[in-house]
């Protein structure tokens, strides 16, 4: 029995659905490009400005203080791939940059007169190597993320956690205002951690969740080993668990290079992860040849073979308990069409975070933006794209032009409506049917039209009659798609 209440489910995976008496199936959608927002052109960033990580502070009014109800913070590294000579991949001198916005649109790089870069101070970078050569000499960054601890026993001085690598292992930082970070510790967890690391407090089960890289053998023989993401948690952000492998329910071993796993915030029982998929192909080939960025892909080489042939995308995984996710075969996002600046190793990094934006639209409901970094290695100033996609809209229940139908599991609620995120083709639609274990049920009329907010009628029994009760949903739809539904 699955108990939903009043909370929204997304049909991000099958978990309510009785696959036996279902021909309707999942859908993957993909966001839209929208335009670029920030260009990374300042002395100390360049084409290795990547692991954007982001996330809406109310209590945060800007720097300028001219924002009561809050702004997005967002947070990156500044740096080159390559030296300048072109024989060697850059490492050194990254700089943990900042910016905000107030729409999440709209960014600013504020100066911040924290770090000092070719003699001032005009800058926005907020940790640079000499913020931590007291603890390891000679140290660069490799990541930096950022959340704000809503844990209720947290410190006001510790309200802001960032992990980050600079040599080996995982350290924290603190910080009161999100701005000014100091050094913590070394935390106490085992792995690799040489990609976006992510930890993030989980108020509905009261404890810290982490998800780092690692790798792990391949199952093919002389191959190398693949990479993953591994799961850990903690209550005190001192103590933490033994590291496991995430699970899929696709069982396909492929290797996965960043996670940006987070609570997805209109449901926070639903964990949502945008992991990018490394595909390093063997050896040069004729594909290499026609594809895009030919001569600086095998000046790369140079420096190290998988710096050509290795070339990247993204997929979506979702999860309920944190551990074991659905995770779709094909691409949430894809490298662009080639332009000669794409199709390369670190193409569809996703910024860990959303924002909630206006639509361009009149009348248009707001829409929920990505980010997505691009230039990389391409010895120009990368640059931070806004793609949008709607409310709950990474995967639905979808029916094409022959009418499916969906049951669900048996589940109890609370509430007397049915509000759905739905969209339709004119001949398109959806009809609801509620059913308890004593055959009472009521009927919708056949649902059409395109709102994230759309309230279904019924007929006969009061709906609100059977909250409480065991019941199944039956769903009739023809080219349509049902992105989330909530009871209240």
């Amino acid at each position: 029995m699955i108990d939903i209440n009043s909370r929204r489910e997304c049909f991000f995976d099958s978990q309510l659905l009785d696959p036996l008496c279902t021909s309707a199936t999942l859908m993957l959608h993909h966001p839209q490009f929208r335009e670029t927002v920030l260009v990374h052109d300042a002395p100390w960033e360049g084409d290795g400005c990547d692991y954007h990580n982001l996330f809406f502070d109310e209590a945060w009014h800007g720097l300028d203080g001219k924002h009561p109800t809050g702004v997005y913070r967002m947070y990156y590294l500044g740096w080159e791939m390559i030296s300048a000579d072109g024989k060697s991949h850059k490492v050194n001198d990254i700089h943990v940059c900042y910016a905000e916005s107030a729409d999440g649109i709209s960014w600013t790089k504020p100066k911040l007169g924290i770090c000092t870069f070719n003699g001032n101070k005009d800058n926005n970078i907020i940790l640079c190597g000499e913020s931590v050569n007291h603890l390891r000499s000679g140290a660069h960054f490799d990541n930096f993320m950022v959340f704000k601890d809503e844990n209720p026993a947290c410190q006001e001085e510790q309200r802001y956690k960032a992990v980050g690598t600079f040599g080996l292992g995982l350290w924290c930082f603190n910080s009161p205002d999100g701005i000014h970070f100091t050094p913590g510790y070394k935390l106490a967890i085992e792995g690799r951690f040489d990609s976006l690391n992510v930890i993030f407090w989980d108020k509905l089960a009261a404890k810290y969740r982490g998800y780092i890289r690692d790798f792990h053998p391949s199952t093919i023989p002389d191959a190398q080993p693949v990479r993953d993401i591994r799961y850990t948690e903690s209550t005190d952000f001192v103590n933490w668990t033994p590291p496991i492998q995430i699970q899929y329910d696709d069982q396909e071993d492929i290797p996965l290079y960043t996670n940006c796993i987070t609570q997805y915030f209109r449901a926070h029982h639903l964990f949502v992860g945008f992991p990018s998929r490394y595909i390093e192909r063997k050896a040069w080939d004729n594909s290499f040849e026609e594809l895009c960025g030919k001569e600086k892909r095998q000046s790369r080489m140079k420096i190290h073979p998988r710096y050509g042939l290795t070339v990247t995308d993204c997929v979506f995984i979702a999860s309920r308990n944190g551990t074991d996710f659905h995770r779709f075969g094909e691409a949430f996002m894809r490298p662009e069409i080639e332009n000669g600046r794409n199709w390369v190793y670190g193409d569809c990094y996703p910024a860990r975070g959303f924002t909630i934006t206006k639509s361009p639209f009149q009348g248009a409901p707001d829409e929920l933006s990505m980010f997505i970094f691009t230039n990389h290695w391409m010895g120009i100033p990368s640059t931070l794209d806004r793609y949008t996609i709607r409310m709950d809209g990474f995967a639905s229940l979808h029916a094409g032009a022959k009418e499916e139908h969906a049951t669900t599991k048996l589940f109890t609620f609370q509430g007397k409506d049915l509000f759905i995120n739905f969209e339709t083709s004119a001949m398109g639609f959806m009809q609801f049917t509620i059913r308890d274990l004593n055959g009472n049920e009521c009927r919708s009329c056949e649902v059409f039209g395109n709102s994230l907010e759309r309230k279904v009628h019924f007929d006969g029994n009061d709906l609100a009659s059977f909250a409480g009760k065991p019941v199944q949903m039956h769903i009739r739809m023809r080219d349509a798609d049902l992105y989330s539904l909530q009871f209240r």
